[in-house]
């Protein structure tokens, strides 16, 4: 009997062509199952509601902000009954940073972490040469590359709201060491008009269509234009790293920071969920410890455009040398990550806070200090919300 499933991911070659290499795999270790991958963008992966999903996919490539909602509303199956508990201390163990303890909630797993990533750096070695000047170390560094590049190139910082938001947080968290709504606390006010007056101080050298990008739109143009020659945050893409996967190199590294340690990067990556309306849960599950497998995660998940989750691919040699040193270039900063909060709504307030810090941005308005209150007033009517009325 032929057994049919379908699974959702985002549309980019990262998340597509590795799952779609992994059902290839998968169909000559189990014939009868056929896996069948849709894609969406990824502005919808990171806003779209999972309980759309959830009824028509039976894999879900998640990311983990989603969790509290998703275990609220029993949109996905925990993994411990369908996974041998020594293949999921494993992935604990090679977890990178942050990646396998995002998908573990109310002490269950829902998602296997088989993508890592966090907010990294990303420069055009080619161009800092030609202009005399060194990747960031420091966020002074930053400035001083913003105001020696010459006419006609810019630095680049994505400024969409998911990713100002982004931005905001990962200052915040390296500056205070501590991801204070991530446990459910008020960013004190300090804190945040500091991350704010350093994404302000920025903006006078960003590329103009850096308020319209996400990271994506931006490395394509990193790679495909001499427009941008550097920027300090952006979700690392491996991809971009790689000779002929666009017209120009670009080149990873640590995130800046002022006291020497690349901390308190946003952690991102994704997740492989099942679905809790999966007809056929324990074939999904093999699938999946496939795909999260070290092996198969530094061979034909690497090899087919994908970014590995497990720290054993990001330690290969063979994967840093085809990635032009992607992976240990960058791994300080995944390893030191913060998390973002998981409670249920939070994807409402992460966007909502975006377009306010975005709007501060982009007009100087309203005040900083209304910003920080409005950010943390709008952090607790989301989760008082969403206890009081428990949906």
């Amino acid at each position: 009997m032929k057994l049919k499933l379908k699974g959702m991911t985002w549309s980019h070659e990262r998340g597509l062509n590795p799952l779609v290499a992994a059902s290839q795999a998968f169909r000559k270790l189990e014939p009868n199952v056929e896996i069948e991958w849709d894609a969406r963008s990824l502005s919808d992966f990171e806003l779209y509601p999972l309980e759309l999903l959830a009824d028509t996919y039976d894999l879900i490539m998640i990311d983990h902000p989603h969790i509290g909602t998703a275990v609220a509303k029993g949109l996905l199956l925990p993994l411990n009954d369908r996974v041998e508990e020594a293949f999921l201390k494993d992935q604990e163990l090679h977890s990178t940073g942050l990646s396998y303890a995002s998908y573990t909630y109310e002490g269950r797993q829902w998602a296997l972490p088989v993508d890592a990533a966090a907010q990294v750096s990303a420069y055009r070695q080619d161009l800092l040469d030609q202009a005399g000047l060194l990747p960031a170390r420091s966020w002074s560094d930053v400035l001083a590359i913003a105001k020696q590049l010459p006419i006609g190139q810019s630095i680049g910082l994505p400024l969409v709201p998911v990713h100002a938001y982004s931005t905001f947080f990962t200052l915040c968290a390296q500056l205070s060491n501590r991801a204070y709504w991530s446990e459910g606390l008020d960013l004190p006010m300090e804190v945040g008009e500091q991350a704010l007056a350093l994404m302000e101080s920025l903006m006078p050298y960003v590329h103009s269509e850096s308020v319209h990008q996400d990271p994506i739109h931006m490395l394509n143009l990193m790679g495909t234009s001499n427009e941008i020659a550097y920027i300090p945050l952006i979700y690392g893409y491996s991809n971009y790293a790689r000779v002929g996967f666009r017209p120009s190199v670009a080149s990873f590294g640590n995130i800046p920071s002022d006291s020497g340690v690349p901390s308190g990067s946003m952690i991102g990556g994704v997740g492989l969920a099942i679905s809790s309306q999966c007809r056929h849960a324990d074939i999904a599950a093999r699938f999946a410890v496939m795909v999260a497998s070290p092996e198969f995660q530094r061979t034909s998940f690497f090899l087919n455009d994908g970014q590995p989750g497990h720290r054993e691919a990001w330690l290969d040699p063979e994967v840093n040398r085809l990635s032009g040193g992607f992976f240990k270039n960058t791994l300080d900063t995944l390893t030191h990550g913060s998390m973002r909060p998981r409670f249920h709504g939070y994807i409402s307030f992460q966007e909502q806070a975006g377009n306010l810090i975005r709007y501060r941005l982009m007009n100087q308005a309203p005040e900083r200090r209304t910003v920080i209150q409005t950010l943390n007033e709008m952090h607790m009517q989301v989760r008082r919300e969403h206890q009081e009325t428990g949906l």
